[in-house]
Order: C-alpha cells, then structure tokens, then sequence
C-alpha cells in the first residue's frame, strides 16, 4: 500500500461537476505532478460533500483544510502554497455570512459540525469508484455479521427496534414493512429500492447513490436476507446518469468480489441487483406505479390492499425502501438498534437527510437528527437568509408537502410535528423562502407541477387539481373573487379524502397550507388585487411602486428626472406622497429591497432620486402646479400634525374641505419635528413642507392637546369628520431598578426635548439602550453634545437590529460603540444620580413569533459598567389617555379601525398611523394620511378615489429613453466628513449632483412597461 503526506478530496457530486470541478481536478494533478508531489499527494474523488452553493469545493487532509469555489487558475497557488510550503490560502476560506474572519477546517464550520452523519456517512470521505475505500470503513461487514451470526428474524428485529421509519416520506416503521413481507406467501420475493426522486429541490438519494453506493447494495442483500429474497432492482431516474454509472460500476465490483450473486461470502445465501432506469414521471415514486413501470408497463397507482409486502412485483411478496432507508440499514446492524434508537425523537428515530434549497446561503446536503429545531437547520446549518432579508417559509414534502412558517422556527422536524404543522417530511426536500416570495405564486407552481404530473388515472386528482389550479391562476392574474379561498379549502379537502394514491391525497397541500397561514396574502390578491411580495405582474405596475406603501410611482417619477423635469417629478410624486423632501432624507426605502436592477448590479438609489427631485422643488416652488378643487362647505378636524395627519390634511384640502389640524406639541410635524434629530432631517426644510401644505388652507393649531379642554367627542359636533393621527409619542419603560435615577433619560422624550431647543446635558459616558432608530438618533445626537464614549447596549443580534442598516454604519464610522446580546440588570446610582450600570450578557434561545432568537440570560455574567448618563430607547406607544374617545382600542393600545375604510366604531371619526399601526415608518404613516383622507371624501359623498383610479387606468407608460442593461454601478450621494459632523447638528447625508442623478435615473429598467 501506499502511503502519502496529504490527501486532497474533491467533491465530484453533481453540483460540483457542474460548476467546474472536473476542470479544476485535472489542473490540480497537473500542478501537483510539475512539483514533483505526486508521490506525496493523492488527489480524490469523492461523493458530495454537502455545500453544494460553494463548489467547487476540497478538503486537504490531514489537516482539514476546507477550500471552497476553487477555480482552475487557483490550483497553482494551492500546490505552491499549501501542499508544496504548507501556508493556508486565505483567500479562498470559507467565512461565516457577514463575517470576514475566515474558518479553515471544516470541522469548525457550523454547516459541517452541526450534523450527524449516518446516511451521508461515507459520501464526501470516499472514492465512490474504489470499493477498497468502502470496505475500509466497515464496508460490508454488516452483511458479514447478519449472514454469519444473524437469523433472518434476528435481522427484522433489530431493524424494529431501531425505530427507523421509511424516508421516502409516508415513514411506515421499516421493521414492520420486512415483517410483513417475510411471512407473506408466495416465491420468488422482490427487494426493491425507490431512488425515483421527483420532488423540486430534492437530491438526497442521488448524491447517496453518487458518493456511497455500496451502502445500498449492502443494505439491499441485507434485506434480501431478512424477507428471503435473492433478487432486487433499484428504480431510478434517467436524469441521473452519474448516479447510474456509479451505481452500475459498483454493482459490478460487488459482484467480482463475490458480494452479490451465488453464495455470498460462501454462505450459501444468494442475492443479485439490477437496474431499472425510469422516464422520471413524478408519479412513479408512489410504489404501486413504481412497480409497474419496473414490469414495462405504463407508471400508475392501483388500489391497496393488497400491499405490494403480499402482493408486488410480479405479484409478489415485495419490499419498497428508498435509498435514504437502505443507507441507514448497515450502521443499524454494526452499531445495534440501541444506539440508533438513542437519536431522534420519540417516534421518529435517527436522522434524516435533507436537501437545502432556495433563498438560503447554505445549500446543499445536511443530516441532522430527527427532531432537529426548523431554525436550527436554517439558521445554525444553512447560515440563514442572504442579502439581509427575512425568512418567510419553509417548504417540506416536495409539491406533496407545506409550507412552514416563521412563528414555528422552533418546530421540531420530525413526522408527527411536520403533520400537525400541515405537511409532511417527504423525502427531504426543504426550500426555504424569503420575504420576496408570493406564497400564492408558490403554491400555484407545485400544485402546476403535480397536475402535469397527475397520471390521470382518478377523477379527484385529475380534475380537483385542474379546477383549482384554475383558481390560483385567476388570483394571481387579479382576476380573484370573492369565495375562491373557500372553494380552494373544499376541493383540497375533497380531494385529500377521495384520490387513489398518496401522491394524489397530498397535492392539495401546499395550497392548504400556505391558506392555513397565509391566508393575508390570498386575501389581499382577491380583495385588494395586491401582491404584497410583488411578484405576481398583473397586479401591480413596477415591484418598486407596488411596494412602496403609499403607492408612489417611481418609474415615472425617475423617468422624468432623467428627461431633466424635475418639476413634473415632484408633481408624480404627490400624487400619492406630499412630503417628497422629508421622505427623501428619512424613508427606509422598501423600493429599494424590491429593485429589479440588482438583479444586473444593485438597486437604484431611489431614496436620493427623489431627495434630489423635491430639493429641486423647494428652489422653484413656483414651477409645482397642483390643482384645487373649489371650496365644498364641509369641514375636517385632523388631530396630530405627524406625517400621517399632514398628508391627511393636504389630500382633503385639494377636494375642497376646510381642514383644520390640532396638534399638542408647540411646533407642527409630531414626530417629524420632534423624533427624528436635525443632521438627519433640517427643520427648515420641514416647515417649508409643512408651509407648502397649509398654503392650500389648511390650518394647524399648535399647543392644543386633545382630551382636555377638547374632546374628539367635541370636534366630532362641530366638524364632519375627524381623524385622529396622534402617532406613538409615549416611551415603554424598562421596568428596571433605578430606572427613575437622574440621570437616566427615554429615548422619544430625549429627543423632543433636544428638539424643541429645550437644554439637554449628557455626561462623558453615555449608554443607549435599544436597537432601533430612536436609539441609533439618541447615540449620535449624543455625540453631537459632547459625549465622550457612546455605546449602545442591545439585547439581540446585530441582524435583529430594526434601525436602518445605513444609519447604524453611520452612526458606527462616528464613533458609537454598539455591544450585542447585552442587556442592562439594574441603574446604581449615588445620592440620587447614576453612576453606574450593571449588564449581563445574553445568548440566542428559541425563535419568537418574528422569526428572531429570543434572547436569553446567561447565568452569572453580570458586569457593571461606569456611565454617567443612559438613554433607554426599547420602543414607544400611543399615548390613548390623552385623547379620552369612545372608540375602541386594541390590547396593544392601538386604536381599532375597520381596515378599508379606516374608521373607528364611532361613525365619522377615523384614524391612522401609528395609533393604528403602532410605532411604524414614516412612508407608512403618510400611506394612512393618503387612504383615511379618501375614505373620508368616500364617507362625505366625494368621489376622489374614482377620480383618482380612472386617470391613473389613462396614464400612459412610454419611455423615450434606451433602457441600460449593461453593468452600471450604482452612485451614492455621499456624506459630511465624521469630523464635520460632530461639530454640531449639520445635515449628513448630501444631496445628488444633478450629473449624478440623471445619471442614477438612466438605469432604471422601466419596469412598468409591459410592451
């Protein structure tokens, strides 16, 4: 035998060889053989390793060395470096995502050292073409120790008292299954192996038939044993031809070294293999259609009973285990029932494998053991969601299956939990979805796929599927009715109880499931004839308008910048939004998120077009033509000045109603005013939008707080309508020991006061508590004071952070130190004023109901720190006992409205905002403005929204510009220098140049246009 220095294994799985790693294996030899090394480094083809989305991945033995998207030219530095000078090539290390810092050995990186390989034991270790390199590591000694120390009912025994369930996904206990087929009546007996894997996103038991075939085999002649069977046929796909030739090879090695055929291991027991090559017909994976298209003829289910354990092919007493189940049979019988029974849940023991797909930045192959938390798989193994987006839904079972929601991160995945959640294991596929995903979309291409797939044989499945395919293809094309929810859950429940196989009871699934938790999104299809996901086209014009919440429509506002019309933008943009210049300084832009461009480069810099286009505005108001309806003699009480009661006011003055706003504070603009600091927001540019809207004759009564001298009862008698838009001003309170200690300030109140010019002193060492933008405001203005240190203390991850990822980079380049999963125990303070904090740190727990870790103590790592002054900013509330109404409220404190037409219980008086949405952004809040004032008109007998609908139906979406495909960078407006900023309370984010902007607006795509 030979020996070598180093070993370097190359994933030769599917996905590997598609992304180049023949290529790079040949360069590799190549390098090695120039150096002289190839005495001293055997290179290796193995099985799929696992990370599929990294490949062409290595492994450099012995120390572990994990290279991940190996290109041929990297080869040369890998021999010259790491095999030749044995120094690690950094560059192409893997990193954690978001973490520049990289891991060299696979063993510490979590989608690797979180696993528990029984299945996937060998794939990725071993040449799968070397049957030497099986038998080195207990290959076949299984076999060996059933033929010689084992009776056939001693084999079913312990393979029933492992626990292992069946992992083609009805999991039926496969002991019992054996059972059954051992006493059954009737010669010759089949073992037959399932390796037609049909579902979307599923490749489990190819990269087992890939990377360790001989585990099947092995497992196979076991079974043989066991029911008393010498023949078997593995079923496979013809779109597996690597799969077929690994398998065929080796089947033909087991068979010279005398471990198939006559007188295995010559013990007298005789057992053969063969291939059966199908045409990839989904529904040849349910087994009754399996085994008639191993008998040559036409793939459809039959009736059961019989059970193919008495009567299979041929008639005969046959055995149907997929490739994932056989691979589990060796380790069950080397290392006892006992220690499989030890892994898993409590009635589904061992692991499973499971292909990630989707929106994850891990894909690839994972076993984990059963009952493995949802998240931890996503999370933990799969390295969560990439681009900074939210985790949706799983997909479990294939089109078969469901889907799985957020809120049940914390579901164990195992067959019971996966059944009362609403779908099924399947054979292992898990697609998980981001919140780009249409769920409605996402249930309409399985249950397409499935009736394509439908052999036709039974009405249900045939023509349930059909109908309600047509349905789901109504819905997303905005053509929904009302009762199509309803008809969808009774022809999926028909269905599930009447069709003939499983395959056809199980494709209603991902329709009822994604009902059962999304119904929201079915609902704003068929009602609001909306895609919140922007993914359905007929329902919206560009993805960037259909998710902006108020409706702004950014194609042709970005077109007209770049025809140079900066007044005619603006005059776009209030159509629906009268704030452009406020919006363009502190929107958190979920246009952006939405962009089609990044999908070429990057998103549009939407947020700094409009700034650009409303600063334009402000220096040539006189341009900005807006018509006014006459006078209507009705009048409008708005109660808040905020961004929600301003756009209120400004759409119901346009219609010609006296509108008159109250507002608490000294100043107009609620929370705009008084929020949100000066460097982010200038107040003179918010009067000067603030003025433009009273310009139109609404008035705005400053210092007069509702509930007192007033009530929303008193304005409801004198006005015909009121809307109360009175924002979420009061701070939620830590709830902690010294937390009234001077010293110690609240986020919101922190801010109004240094806002309306009150005096505001903060110590040298200031600490901010809270993750949001009222804390990332706090430690910035903080700076802006004086303070020496600023650090914010927040209880979560810095993923979890709600504050704008821009502003909490900013706020980081100006000096703020920010402590993750840190949480404050208790203020101390000396003769009534603080002096210090004591902290502990926290660890990530279970998932909550948003999709985040729950943070959670950890014991005995209390510390105190020195600071001089804290600003606790954990969230804000309505303040609902300052306005005394009859109206109704929420548990969370919110004000209760009918949801369409934003009236309260109390006819005539309406709301909206934060005191409806709670603390939400300020594109949100100006949404509300926009609808509560048409629901107004609408209620007052005008016509605004019909108006408003037609000429919107007559807009005619035209460019005369080339649409730019090519890659264009995008620009970024810029910012103050750190040292300027500090100096005081200067603005920081700079405004477009005017090349810049026709610039940025030259790579819109135009998404709007349809020709």
């Amino acid at each position: 035998m030979e020996f070598y220095r180093s070993h370097v294994l190359v994933c030769g799985g599917a996905g590997c060889i598609s992304s180049g790693c023949k290529s790079v294996q040949e360069a590799l030899v190549s390098e090695i053989k120039k150096k002289g090394l190839e005495k001293e480094i055997k290179v290796v083809t193995t099985g799929c390793m696992g990370p599929c989305d990294l490949g062409p991945v290595m492994i450099i033995y012995p120390e572990g060395v994990f290279y991940q998207k190996v290109k041929v030219e990297d080869t040369k530095e890998i021999v010259e470096s790491h095999l030749l000078k044995g120094e690690i090539v950094e560059r192409l290390l893997y990193r954690r995502p978001g973490d520049a810092e990289p891991i060299p050995c696979s063993d510490d990186i979590d989608f690797f050292n979180k696993q528990k390989k029984i299945a996937l034991r060998n794939s990725g270790l071993i040449d799968p073409m070397v049957i030497e390199e099986y038998i080195s590591r207990d290959g076949y000694s299984a076999l060996a120790k059933v033929l010689s120390e084992m009776s056939p009912e001693e084999v079913i025994q312990e393979v029933k008292a492992s626990g292992l369930r069946g992992r083609g996904g009805a999991g039926f206990p496969t002991g019992l299954k054996w059972s059954f087929a051992a006493k059954a009546k009737g010669y010759p007996k089949y073992v037959v192996c399932n390796a037609d894997e049909g579902d979307p996103g599923a490749f489990m038991d190819r990269s087992i038939l890939e990377g360790d075939p001989h585990s099947v085999i092995e497992a196979m002649a076991i079974a043989g044993y066991a029911i008393g069977s010498n023949q078997g046929y593995i079923y496979v796909r013809a779109e597996y031809p690597l799969a077929v030739s690994r398998l065929t090879h080796a089947i033909q090695k087991a068979r010279e070294y005398g471990l198939l055929g006559r007188n295995i291991m010559g013990t007298g027991f005789d057992f053969d293999l063969d291939i059966r090559v199908g045409a990839g017909a989904f529904v040849c994976g349910e087994e009754t259609a399996l085994l008639a298209s191993i008998e040559g003829r036409r793939g459809e289910p039959r009736p059961k009973p019989p059970f193919p354990a008495n009567e299979g092919l041929w008639g005969k007493p046959t055995i149907i285990n997929n490739v994932e189940t056989f691979a589990n049979i060796p380790v069950i019988i080397l290392k006892g029932s006992q220690w499989f029974n030890r892994l898993g849940s409590e009635k589904s023991k061992g692991t499973k494998v499971f292909a990630l797909a989707g929106k994850i930045n891990n894909t690839g192959l994972v076993e984990v053991p059963m009952g493995t938390k949802l998240g931890e798989i996503i999370y933990d193994i799969g390295g969560g969601i990439p681009n900074g987006k939210k985790f949706k839904a799983a997909q479990t079972g294939g089109p078969s299956g469901g889907c799985i929601p957020k809120e049940h991160l914390n579901a164990p995945i195992d067959y019971d939990s996966l059944k009362e959640l609403g779908t099924i294991m399947g054979s292992g596929g898990l697609i998980v979805v981001d919140e780009d995903t249409c769920m409605v979309d996402f249930a309409r291409f399985f249950l397409e796929f499935v009736q394509d797939e439908s052999c036709g044989k039974c009405a249900p499945c045939r023509l349930g599927t059909k109908r309600m395919l047509e349905i789901l293809d109504r819905i997303t094309k905005g053509e929904g009715e009302e009762g199509d929810i309803e008809k969808l859950e009774e022809l999926g429940n028909i269905i599930k109880e009447t069709a003939l196989c499983g395959l056809g009871q199980t494709a209603p699934n991902p329709v009822l499931s994604t009902i059962r938790y999304f119904r929201h999104e079915y609902e704003a299809h068929i009602k609001y004839k909306k895609c919140p996901a922007s993914v359905c086209a007929a329902l919206f014009n560009a993805p960037c308008q259909n998710s902006c919440p108020a409706g702004v429509d950014v194609p042709r506002y970005i077109d007209a910048i770049r025809s140079g019309n900066y007044a005619e933008s603006v005059a776009i943009i209030k159509e629906t939004n009268p704030l452009p210049a406020i919006c363009g300084r502190v929107c958190n832009h979920p246009c952006e998120a939405k962009c089609k461009r990044a999908q070429i480069d990057e998103p549009i810099a939407i947020r700094a077009l409009k700034r650009f286009a409303a600063d334009y505005e402000l220096k040539h108001s006189e341009e900005i033509k807006t018509d006014k309806l006459p006078d209507n003699g009705k009048k409008v009480a708005v109660v808040g000045s905020g961004p929600s009661g301003l756009t209120a006011a400004y759409y119901l003055a346009l219609e010609g109603y006296r509108v008159t706003v109250y507002e608490a504070l000294p100043v107009a603009g609620g929370m705009l005013a008084v929020g949100i600091p000066e460097y982010r927001l200038p107040k003179k540019l918010l009067m000067s939008e603030i003025k433009q809207i009273e310009s139109f004759g609404v008035e705005i009564k400053t210092n007069i707080p509702i509930g007192k001298d007033l009530t929303i009862e008193d304005l409801k008698e004198n006005y015909d309508a009121v809307f109360i838009s009175i924002g979420a001003h009061q701070d939620l309170k830590l709830g902690i020991e010294g937390e009234m200690l001077e010293g110690v300030y609240h986020g919101a109140a922190f801010l109004r006061s240094l806002n309306l010019g009150e005096k505001v002193e903060v110590g040298n060492k200031v600490a901010v508590i809270g993750g949001g933008n009222v804390a990332i405001d706090s430690a910035r203005s903080a700076l802006r004071l004086g303070a020496g240190e600023v650090h914010i203390f927040y209880r979560r991850q810095r993923d979890d952070m709600p504050a704008d990822k821009n502003e909490i980079e900013e706020a980081e380049k100006e000096g703020v130190k920010i402590h993750f999963m840190t949480a404050p125990e208790r203020f101390i303070g000396e003769n009534g004023r603080l002096v210090a904090m004591e902290c502990i740190k926290m660890m990530p727990g279970d998932f909550d109901k948003s999709g985040r870790r729950r943070p959670v103590r950890i014991p005995e790592s209390n510390f105190k720190i020195d600071v001089d002054t804290v600003i606790a900013a954990i969230g804000q509330k309505p303040d609902i006992e300052s306005i005394k109404t009859s109206c109704q409220f929420n548990k969370n404190g919110t004000l209760k409205v009918e949801e369409e037409s934003m009236m309260t219980n109390v006819p005539g008086i309406f709301a909206g905002g934060d005191c409806v949405n709670g603390p939400a952004t300020v594109i949100e809040a100006i949404a509300h403005g926009r609808k509560a004032a048409l629901a107004i008109d609408e209620y007052l007998g005008g016509d605004a929204r019909r108006r408003y609908n037609d000429r919107v139906k007559n807009i005619k979406r035209k460019t005369e510009h080339v649409i730019n495909e090519e890659h264009m960078l995008r620009r970024e407006a810029g910012c103050l220098p750190v040292a300027e900023r500090l100096q005081g309370f200067s603005e920081v984010e700079l405004c477009f140049s005017e090349e810049d902007a026709l610039y940025e607006a030259s790579r819109c795509l135009r998404c709007d246009i349809k020709d």
